[in-house]
């Protein structure tokens, strides 16, 4: 099996997790600060706090939302292209290294400044990445 493509795809689990801990970094005291005890709480989802959040706290929430989507499709590509024995081409490497740095800048953008239209160009850039990976994962099990 060739692992190449793996280390970009760790990296944005990785990252992930770095989004979970930066959420609740901001989420976790703008609650407080509103009153929220959420040692009280029950039930609920915590996008349910989303509205009353001001909303640079509800942005990292909507990120980290994010990178449990779309990236489940990209990890999942990645294993099917280990498997398959191209994990160690160049153009698939490279193609999964960009898929992982667009989301990353796609995080911080969404995170900090927000403009829709940059953030959507993003994600589309990203996407891209991701269907050629997709397209070559079939090729590749064909």
């Amino acid at each position: 099996m060739s692992v190449n493509v793996l280390t970009p795809a760790a990296v944005l689990v990785i990252w992930s997790i770095v989004m979970l801990f930066w959420m609740a970094s901001e989420r976790l005291p703008a609650a407080k600060k509103m009153g929220l005890d959420i040692s009280k709480a029950v039930g609920g989802r915590g996008s349910d706090l989303d509205p009353a959040l001001p909303p640079p706290a509800a942005w990292k929430s909507h990120n980290y939302a994010h990178l449990m989507e779309q990236p489940t499709i990209f990890y999942a590509t990645i294993a099917i292209i280990a498997v398959a024995g191209t994990g160690s081409d160049m153009i698939n490497v490279a193609l999964a290294w960009a898929y992982v740095l667009i989301r990353i800048v796609h995080s911080i953008w969404q995170s900090t400044v927000n403009k829709v239209q940059t953030r959507f160009l993003l994600f589309m850039a990203s996407t891209l990445c991701l269907i050629v990976l997709a397209v070559r994962a079939l090729i590749a099990t064909l």
